[in-house]
């Protein structure tokens, strides 16, 4: 049996009432005043309910009736444009001036238009030369978290689940933000630097797409999880093979080719979207 879950930052009750009568669904609760489930409600109508709720404005997510946040031991989140408002690489290129031309390959990267390994080395080529100090002013000045992050995460934690921040971006983020959060893991690449400056290059293996859903494979297995016990979220196409791979794939204010091949998305709501699947 499935519940279909709508939110949104406003719900009008004619559309749920709308999709009750799409999807038969036997009866209609409130998870909170922007969130609802419709229980009951016949997964194979999938297609007309997205079809509405686009045009409606709402988020939808058909799940199991008795899943709860407490049968997820692992959330796997990646951090850009995700977690964080912001791409971190395009805002570290604005102190050298050179944001136009790097935000440009971000985009085209996280469209699925460009290797990411290759594109994000030619980005972190642009940066050479740049004073380690402009990190942390990106991090003190830049950097916000997406709306809800922090109240989905302690929901997580409270429920006993573990949480992975991993980034294509830089372990510089990473790491204030898994010590500021209270994340378990966090991975992500380095930068390399000398004499208190960027050298343009990242040390070591690049996380890309594949180590992503590498890491997610990984940590669910020594924590002894099955597949359906395990969550990633992510926006662009470097993050496919990792929803792929969790139980539940949501893309999260995500690149067209990304909602496209998810099996949930959040489009309107905050992080915290993601505690209403379970509600």
């Amino acid at each position: 049996m499935y519940k279909l879950v709508i939110q949104a930052p406003e719900v009008a009750t004619q559309d749920l009432k709308q999709l009750a009568k799409l999807t038969k669904a036997q009866q209609i609760d409130a998870i909170h005043p922007q969130a609802f489930k419709l229980l009951g409600a016949d997964p194979s109508t999938r297609r007309a309910v997205e079809d509405y709720c686009e045009s409606a404005g709402l988020d939808f997510a058909f799940m199991p009736a008795e899943a709860t946040l407490k049968d997820i031991g692992l959330v796997v989140m990646d951090m850009d444009s995700t977690l964080i408002t912001i791409e971190c690489i395009d805002e570290i290129a604005d102190m050298l001036g050179v944001k136009a031309q790097v935000a440009a390959i971000t985009e085209r990267s996280m469209r699925g238009e460009l290797d990411f390994p290759q594109s994000l080395r030619e980005r972190v080529s642009l940066l050479a030369g740049l004073e380690e100090s402009a990190l942390e002013r990106v991090y003190r000045e830049r950097l916000q978290l997406t709306p809800g992050a922090e109240k989905m995460l302690a929901a997580v934690h409270a429920a006993g689940g573990k949480s992975l921040l991993i980034s294509g971006g830089f372990t510089f983020f990473t790491e204030r933000l898994k010590a500021k959060l209270g994340l378990h893991y966090a991975v992500a690449n380095t930068l390399e630097v000398r004499d208190g400056k960027l050298t343009g290059k990242v040390l070591g293996d690049i996380i890309d797409a594949q180590s992503k859903a590498d890491w997610l494979v990984r940590l669910r297995t020594e924590l002894q999880l099955e597949r359906l016990q395990t969550i990633a979220i992510g926006d662009g196409a470097n993050d496919l093979k990792m929803l792929a791979k969790a139980g539940y794939g949501i893309a999260f204010h995500a690149k067209p080719i990304v909602r496209a091949q998810a099996a949930y998305a959040i489009n309107h709501c905050g992080l915290d979207g993601l505690l209403a699947m379970f509600g």
